[in-house]
């Protein structure tokens, strides 16, 4: 039985519920509804116009309806008269197959089929910056290395505190904060989950670290590339696969400790990394953090080639430890459902298929890439990932080639509109239409 959200409202004293969805730019949009409106919402839902959101809707479109899941219902803890609820989209009594929630959705529902789980944790990068977005907030924030700077982390201590405090108080299980390889960047990590609760986080943490930096004056940005000498704003996933509480990726036989079902759900992600570019580095500017030259601190820590290795962040994908592989190609203007969505219909094509992702490479790959001539290479830039995703018939089956569509020409006339008055060199300084569309992604 679902839960009662107008009797959860009573006990814990809200007020007013975020009935919110993520349109397919990865945009967060939402109706304050007072709580004794709830009950109604719960079964009916908010009604939202779609054309007013990335979505490829008309004016002349009936209404759709964000159906709050009672399950993701988070009490805002720096505001406790609010509780904010993920919905699902619906139109005409179905759901909207190309909401990114539901998107993700249907493909778990697909791995449920064969009674298995994709579990999934994420790794949030983003710089704190001035209001204006200009430059950094911290001017002492200087060195050329300035990972883990301790003086640098503390002197952001009381912003990342409470963020901290948040998460353990909404028991997410947040285990470490630091500052990252740019000047001004910062990461926080909390425990892996399900994919579709971990998405609803994912959303929730961009809400809160803008919301919680601007209460201290400041503009916190997951913008793939704000400042083009320092490194960018990955967003590396987590993923493994469960049967129950059985983690079916795990082989203690193995030298990497994976499953051959692990490696044929890597092979899948490999064949399709190209493609689903497009949705995890879904901006223009995500193409500056790609195949990027050395930044200021020595090195990009982002990808340029589809490879995997053991422990060794120079490749796409990592296997940090047994049981489990890294996918270090997102970056941090990547929708939290397409992200999670597009992991779990590549990987399901690799176990359908039976992918073989070939031999693991124990190299240097910013180093050594030269020496791997046939290795492929990722997008260049979005225009080409966009082609590959639309050419790519196992994920326009996986998502419906509807679906593909419209995403596809969304980003062409986002992408039209910056051709009109840029041109994009990766050589040149981040442009203003970049910063001005892609700041608060």
């Amino acid at each position: 039985m679902a839960k009662n959200l107008f009797q959860i409202a009573k006990q814990k004293k809200i007020k007013y519920f975020l009935i919110s969805f993520v349109d397919l730019f990865g945009v967060l949009r939402s109706k304050l509804v007072p709580a004794h409106a709830i009950k109604e919402m719960q079964t009916a839902g908010a009604g939202f116009a779609g054309f007013a959101a990335w979505l490829d809707m008309t004016p002349a479109d009936s209404d759709m309806f964000g159906i709050p899941d009672p399950d993701s219902l988070i009490q805002l803890p720096w505001n406790k008269e609010i509780g904010w609820l993920a919905s699902d989209l619906w139109m005409n009594g179905k759901p909207v197959d190309a909401s990114p929630r539901v998107m993700l959705k249907n493909q778990i529902k697909k791995l449920k089929k064969q009674n298995l789980t994709m579990k999934s944790g994420v790794e949030c990068e983003y710089f704190l910056i001035s209001p204006d977005g200009n430059s950094i907030a911290d001017p002492r924030d200087t060195q050329s290395k300035p990972c883990y700077d301790q003086s640098a982390l503390m002197r952001r201590y009381d912003l990342i505190k409470e963020i901290c405090d948040c998460m353990i108080e909404m028991g997410w299980g947040p285990y470490q904060n630091d500052h990252e390889d740019a000047n001004g960047q910062f990461e926080m990590n909390w425990d892996y989950s399900e994919c579709l609760k971990t998405a609803d986080r994912h959303t929730f943490f961009k809400f809160m670290v803008k919301t919680i930096a601007e209460k201290h004056g400041l503009r916190a940005t997951f913008m793939p590339k704000p400042f083009g000498n320092l490194t960018g704003n990955g967003c590396h996933a987590h993923v493994s696969v469960w049967q129950g509480n059985k983690n079916k990726f795990f082989d203690s036989k193995d030298k990497l400790g994976l499953s051959k079902m692990a490696y044929n759900f890597l092979g899948g992600v490999i064949k399709n990394a190209s493609s689903l570019s497009a949705f995890f580095n879904p901006t223009i500017n995500s193409y500056r953090r790609i195949n990027a030259p050395p930044t200021k601190s020595g090195a990009s820590w982002s990808p340029s080639s589809i490879s995997y290795t053991g422990n060794n962040r120079t490749h796409m994908i990592r296997i940090p430890d047994p049981g489990r592989f890294e996918l270090r190609l997102m970056d941090g203007s990547a929708n939290p459902y397409l992200l999670q969505a597009s992991v779990l219909a590549a990987g399901l094509y690799g176990l359908k298929n039976k992918v073989d992702p070939g031999k693991p490479l124990d190299c240097n790959m910013y180093e050594d890439h030269a020496k791997y001539p046939d290795l492929p290479k990722l997008p260049d830039e979005l225009a080409q990932s966009l082609n590959l995703l639309k050419n790519n018939k196992d994920m326009n089956d996986a998502f419906g080639k509807d679906v593909i569509n419209s995403y596809i020409k969304l980003r062409s006339s986002e992408m039209n509109e910056f051709k009109s008055k840029n041109s994009f060199d990766k050589t040149k300084d981040v442009t203003k239409w970049e910063k001005d569309n892609t700041l608060d992604c």
